[in-house]
């Protein structure tokens, strides 16, 4: 992953994960990594980019995404270990 940073949003329902990718992209530079259905309605989206653009892109995201559901966590991980790539490989 270099020295990007990894941002994530997990949310409680399919329609505010998609809200939130959807945001994180038009407010900042920043490329979906993909998403993830964990079960029990849990849904993660995952973003890289610089870490001012993912701070933003997630900042954003997580405030669009709790309009319309739950949002159980996010978290931006600046310089992650290259080793994280493999759990957050674009789809």
């Amino acid at each position: 992953m270099g020295n990007s940073a990894l941002g994530i949003i997990e949310t409680r329902g399919m329609v505010a994960a998609i809200q939130a990718v959807d945001t994180m992209v038009k407010a900042a530079n920043v490329e979906v990594l993909g998403m993830e259905k964990i079960g029990s309605g849990l849904v993660t989206v995952m973003v890289n980019g610089d870490v001012g653009a993912v701070k933003a892109a997630v900042d954003a995201g997580s405030e669009s995404a709790q309009k319309l559901g739950e949002v159980t966590a996010a978290i931006v991980i600046p310089k992650p270990h290259d080793d994280i790539g493999i759990l957050v490989s674009k789809k």
